[in-house]
């Protein structure tokens, strides 16, 4: 539970929004959630309870969960609002406008956008010192990372308050120290995305080889090796001699691949229309999300348990390792 409980509120109780206020109702701030749709401010308790129930927590952290339907009302109170609404700059910006207009003057403002720059997010209010990025990923109870992004006019207290707030939760806050589009992790993500892409436009392979390559190799590293680990691990001499010879040949067009373009005039939109790079069986969808979630929930159940053995060996000080066998 995190050491100084404050008020929150979760603007959106969709996807993301009742994920978020399901972390922060777990380690015990008190939350409210706006949203405009009254069907997900209706839903929103229970689902919070069914994530709970799933990996097997307290169920009644879902009554400090208050819905909201008056936007004024929901922020009136907050000492941290985070917004977690439509991926549309306007919307947000607007979004915005009436949160300052209507919280305190010390509320911390944050927005869980995955891409857009939070400069242009933030640049039209009054107080621009208090306003800032914190990127989730989701599900956002299960994957622990949180991008914490800070502009030019974010004061650096407010960073350091929002860090210590994310890791009293239990996550990973890091501070992305240069607000740009995709922060840190999308810019990576999309990154391997796009040559993904290129091999099947390029006919290198098809999309179930790149998947099963990623999965059945560097993917099954990554929890423990990340990228600037394993340069470091191979040597930079070998790591700038293998990209003297690769990177030129890696796609690097600025503009989206015509590939995704053609599928989509095509109306192959990926899952939701059944294929996209690949075709997906209502089935085949249901297994990958199941396998997904049950991924993640060992994770986060191995990071538990770290954390447990991590606080045992410091309560017993400092001890010599034994040799065992």
């Amino acid at each position: 539970m995190s050491a100084a409980p404050l008020p929150v509120t979760v603007i959106g109780a969709g996807l993301m929004g009742h994920g978020l206020a399901q972390v922060f109702a777990a380690g015990g701030h008190a939350v409210s959630v706006y949203d405009p749709a009254p069907n997900s401010l209706a839903t929103l308790r229970d689902r919070i309870r069914g994530n709970l129930r799933d990996l097997g927590e307290d169920e009644s952290a879902a009554e400090r969960v208050t819905p909201v339907p008056n936007l004024a009302e929901a922020v009136r109170g907050a000492g941290f609002v985070v917004e977690a609404a439509l991926e549309d700059l306007a919307v947000k910006q607007e979004l915005f406008a009436r949160i300052e207009a209507a919280c305190p003057a010390e509320t911390i403002l944050a927005s869980n956008t995955s891409v857009i720059p939070i400069t242009r997010i933030m640049e039209g209010l009054r107080d621009r010192s208090r306003a800032l990025g914190t990127h989730w990923w989701n599900p956002p109870f299960l994957v622990p990372l949180v991008e914490v992004i800070g502009t030019e006019w974010t004061a650096p207290a407010v960073v350091e308050q929002v860090i210590a707030l994310h890791r009293g939760l239990g996550k990973v806050p890091v501070h992305v120290k240069r607000d740009v589009p995709g922060f840190v992790g999308n810019r990576l993500q999309h990154a391997l995305w796009r040559e993904a892409i290129a091999l099947v436009e390029e006919g290198i392979c098809d999309a179930e080889t790149v998947d099963l390559v990623v999965k059945n190799s560097f993917g099954r590293r990554l929890g423990v090796l990340g990228p600037i680990e394993n340069a470091d691990l191979v040597g930079l001499d070998l790591t700038l001699a293998i990209h003297r010879t690769v990177l030129p040949a890696i796609d690097s067009r600025p503009e989206p691949s015509p590939l995704l373009e053609q599928l989509i005039a095509a109306g192959k939109l990926g899952m939701k229309s059944g294929e996209g790079l690949r075709r997906w069986t209502p089935e085949q969808q249901a297994a990958l999300r199941r396998d997904m979630v049950e991924t993640l929930k060992r994770a986060r159940a191995n990071d538990a348990r770290g954390d447990t053995e991590t606080q045992k060996d410091a309560s017993h000080g400092d001890r010599e390792p034994r040799a065992e066998g």
